[in-house]
Order: C-alpha cells, then sequence, then structure tokens
C-alpha cells in the first residue's frame, strides 16, 4: 500500500453526514456475483441484510449505475460469497480498487453456476433468484430469494469499518 490513508478522501469536515454515520457501523465484506461467459459482473458490497423466513431472503445495495445491477437485472440470479481476512486482496479487486489485469474474476478461481460464478476460494456462499430492484436515493435495492447456501467454517470475517477493510481482531 502506498498511501495509509485515501489521497482522494474529502475532507472530514466537508463529508457528507449520513455517509459518516453509515461509516461506523461495521458490515460484513461480501462478494456478489452474476452472469455467465462473457458477461460475467461481480462487486464487493457491504450494505447488505439477510432475512429468515420462508423464503429466506437477501438484500444488498448496489449503485443502480453498476454493471453488477444490469447484469443481476438480466439474468434474475446471483451469488453473495462471504469474504473471510485472507480474502482482502480479492475484495479489493471487486471494490475497484486494486488492480487486476484481465479483469476481476481473472484473480480468482471460478466455476460457473445456474446463479452465476462461484468464487471457489470463498465458502460461505447464497445462491438466489432476483425477486425485486428498487432505486433508494443515490443507490439500489436488490432482494432475492435464497435458492441455496453453502456454509464452511468462516472464524475471521473480513468487515467494513470506517472506509477500510478490517479484520476483527
Amino acid at each position: 500500500m502506498i498511501h495509509h490513508d485515501n489521497p482522494f478522501a474529502d475532507d472530514p469536515d466537508s463529508r457528507d453526514p449520513i455517509r459518516r454515520f453509515r461509516g461506523r457501523l461495521t458490515a460484513p465484506v461480501t462478494i456478489v456475483t452474476s452472469g455467465a461467459g462473457d458477461d460475467q459482473a461481480g462487486l464487493t458490497v457491504s450494505s447488505i441484510v439477510v432475512v429468515e423466513g420462508e423464503p429466506g431472503l437477501v438484500q444488498a445495495v448496489v449503485a443502480p449505475t453498476s454493471d453488477l445491477w444490469d447484469v443481476v437485472a438480466e439474468t434474475r440470479r446471483f451469488v453473495v460469497h462471504i469474504c473471510n481476512d485472507g480474502h482482502r486482496g480479492l475484495a479489493e479487486v471487486f471494490a475497484g480498487i486494486r488492480p487486476s489485469p484481465g479483469g476481476i474474476f481473472e484473480t480468482a478461481t471460478v466455476t460457473e453456476s445456474e446463479w452465476g460464478p462461484i468464487l471457489e476460494e470463498i465458502g460461505d456462499r447464497a445462491f438466489c433468484t432476483l425477486e425485486s430492484t428498487r432505486e433508494l436515493g443515490y443507490s439500489g435495492l436488490i432482494t432475492g430469494r435464497i435458492d441455496q447456501v453453502d456454509v464452511a467454517d468462516l472464524s475471521q470475517p473480513l468487515v467494513y469499518f470506517r472506509g477500510r477493510f478490517r479484520s476483527l481482531q
């Protein structure tokens, strides 16, 4: 890492107070993928909620201008991967803050599924079918029905807090 701070960040006094408030909430780091073949998209997403019930649901807040938004809307399927501390580099690639020559999927071992690309390095995943999309404020809300879940031994989750990826220890 060249800089300890983000050289492009706004001065703290001029930052949006709602964004600053949200930044004080610890959030899980996930990577959401969708699509197949040459039409794949993926994005690191920390604004996510899992709703228990029949059916279980996932709600993810993403930019409606993102490739992921478009591909999910087209395919109506997506995969949510929960990152652990060892996936920090992969999360940075899918967040667009670490370069990945050849594209974001070049840095991962990927298997295709009917829900979209599976990142083999990440064992905790939910396979979802799109229920709805809705634009909210500057963002969009993707709601998906959870069709299937893979659960691995996650002991060191990667979290997002105050603009950075962090471990719990």
